[in-house]
């Protein structure tokens, strides 16, 4: 079949990369531009868009697909296949073409643009991967086959896109095989079941420690590795990439509270203690806290992280 792949992210690569190892014939790659990061705005492009350089692929980069999808139309696609692509896909592809997505869930639950984060968040043990057909509402479309994949107890963003990548690309394989043999299986999604995981904006980024410590430690492994969560200490926002849960279990301070800074950077939760364990303070690289704690003076036992600044 005649494809065209949609998709931005690590996750969204690892798919087209089986697509490519496995002869399907891609004529098109889709992905967002070339986005600034860091301080100094470095366009940096997505990871699907490296690999298609790397593999030699056309590549096509809108800022509004609905506004310019003349390129894909003239490829003549048989199939479209998305995967966190990062748009909506206008009534004009998807009614005239054959157009699937991988999701990073068992839909209906979790629909939106950050399905694996929101599992995160809320401290699943399990989620999946569905492709379905694209309807003209978000992630509503006919679900086609799932998977179901267990979430392990230290797992972060990254570690988990990467395992639902390789199961949502052999299913996607699968189900690409049955579409070329005329076999197009569809199961409408109950609307009564959905879910919402929505695209994170940085106000989802601020940790709150009066929240109970395993909420804490969920909220920063949907961060994780990046963006990381963040807190205020003395009006200062320092950024917190690592938490753990401590041995201590009662402790009288109030939460937000750092109890510690001898040999580990020790902050009291609603109902027990976390040890922050990566953190950045401004103008200074993320550092490991055990090397952070010698010789700094932003941190006092007694101070308190709070999620707002002064």
């Amino acid at each position: 079949m005649n494809i065209v792949f949609m998709g931005t992210p690590p996750f969204a690569a690892e798919i087209l990369h089986h697509l490519l190892t496995h002869d399907h014939q891609v004529s098109l790659v889709v992905t967002q531009p070339d986005k600034p990061v860091g301080r100094k705005q470095t366009l940096m492009p997505s990871a699907v868009k490296t690999l298609a350089l790397q593999k030699g692929l056309p590549l096509f980069q809108p800022a509004s697909l609905k506004k310019n999808h003349e390129p894909v139309l003239a490829v003549k696609p048989d199939l479209i296949v998305t995967a966190a692509y990062g748009q909506m896909l206008p009534d004009t592809l998807i009614d005239p073409i054959t157009a699937i997505n991988v999701h990073g869930s068992l839909l209906p639950a979790y629909r939106g643009g950050a399905p694996i984060q929101h599992a995160l968040f809320d401290g699943l043990e399990e989620t999946g991967i569905t492709i379905m057909h694209m309807a003209s509402r978000m992630d509503s479309g006919d679900i086609i086959r799932q998977a179901r994949v267990p979430i392990l107890p230290d797992d972060d963003v990254a570690s988990l896109s990467h395992r639902l990548s390789v199961v949502g690309a052999r299913l996607l394989h699968v189900v690409i095989h049955d579409l070329a043999q005329g076999i197009d299986i569809r199961k409408p999604q109950n609307e009564a079941d959905a879910t919402y995981a929505y695209t994170i904006k940085p106000d989802d980024e601020r940790l709150d420690f009066e929240q109970p410590t395993q909420v804490l430690i969920n909220r920063l492994r949907g961060l994780s590795p990046e963006p990381g969560g963040f807190a205020f200490i003395r009006g200062q926002r320092i950024k917190i990439y690592g938490l753990e849960k401590h041995d201590i279990i009662e402790h009288d301070a109030a939460p937000g509270t750092v109890i510690d800074i001898r040999k580990q950077l020790l902050v009291k939760t609603r109902d027990g203690v976390v040890a922050i364990t990566r953190l950045q303070i401004p103008g200074r690289r993320i550092m490991d806290t055990h090397d952070f704690l010698n010789g700094q003076t932003l941190f006092r036992t007694g101070d308190m992280l709070t999620k707002e600044g002064a």
